[in-house]
């Protein structure tokens, strides 16, 4: 049975196979790299998420009204470190998650499983419920995190914590292990639907990249010249929406990162050998 595009860009032939092992550092370091600038769109995400939480339409201030309004209340409030609230936890999670998840999907792809019909979508699913489960306690501190401000600006339950540790120790002490893991539930079934979707919709695209290279452009510089000079600057933009102001950024960087980071080190070692 021929493969389909997704499964070529999965297999060998893709030039970037790499350990298992490589692949959880990798994996870990891209999410990371896209964390730091994407976590401002978190805190935001977070606040807007807090806003009038349990309460009547209506009847709560609303001091976050908007996106870029949001942006500059974050922004007065807590000044422009403010967006950056959680920064240490939000990389820690996306440490511990995704260092589980590109692991796990690594050891899939070695085993042949993502070569299997809808094998990428089982494998991004399974390996982003662990990787969910691994990192939920970061998470949870860092929506904790971010969530606070000054009384006036405040939306939400305010735990004040001072530093991700103490925020630890806190948690530890107060609920003990299981509340290190609240919200885990929630968690998991998001991941997995994110995961899935990222892994085999970034397989599927790169490879059709792959087999269009040369045909229509030659290169992303030459892709976007084109595009402008055909469609106009705004086609460059086709597409994005208030959907994607914080998961399509991170998830582009996120893949991306992973990938370039892969071929450095599958060049390294072929170089080695």
């Amino acid at each position: 049975m021929p493969l389909t595009r997704a499964q070529k860009a999965t297999g060998p032939e893709a030039g970037e196979t790499v350990p298992p092992a490589v692949d959880l550092v990798l994996g870990a370091s891209a999410c990371c790299l896209a964390c730091v600038f994407t976590n401002p769109l978190e805190v935001v995400k977070t606040r807007l998420q807090l806003q009038g939480e349990l309460q009547a339409r209506g009847t709560y201030p609303r001091p976050y009204r908007g996106f870029m309004a949001s942006v500059a209340a974050v922004a007065r409030a807590d000044g422009l470190w403010g967006l950056q609230k959680g920064l240490a936890a939000g990389l820690l999670y996306q440490g511990l998650m995704n260092s589980v998840r590109f692991y796990c999907y690594s050891l899939a792809c070695q085993a042949g499983l993502t070569q299997q019909p809808g094998g990428i979508v089982v494998a991004g699913a399974v390996a982003g419920a662990l990787g969910a489960f691994v990192g939920s306690p970061a998470y949870l501190i860092k929506t904790q995190l971010q969530a606070q401000t000054v009384a006036e600006m405040a939306v939400g339950h305010q735990h004040n914590h001072q530093t991700l540790l103490g925020a630890l120790e806190t948690i530890w002490r107060q609920q003990g292990l299981v509340g290190l893991w609240q919200g885990v539930g929630g968690a998991v079934p998001r991941v997995m639907v994110g995961s899935a979707a990222q892994l085999a919709t970034f397989a599927s695209a790169k490879a059709w990249v792959q087999e269009q290279q040369g045909q229509l452009y030659g290169g992303l510089t030459n892709c976007m010249v084109k595009i402008w000079q055909q469609e106009g600057p705004l086609a460059l933009y086709k597409g994005l929406g208030p959907a994607y102001l914080r998961l399509g950024p991170h998830t582009i960087l996120s893949m991306l990162f992973w990938d370039e980071l892969r071929k450095l080190a599958g060049r390294a070692q072929h170089q080695g050998t």
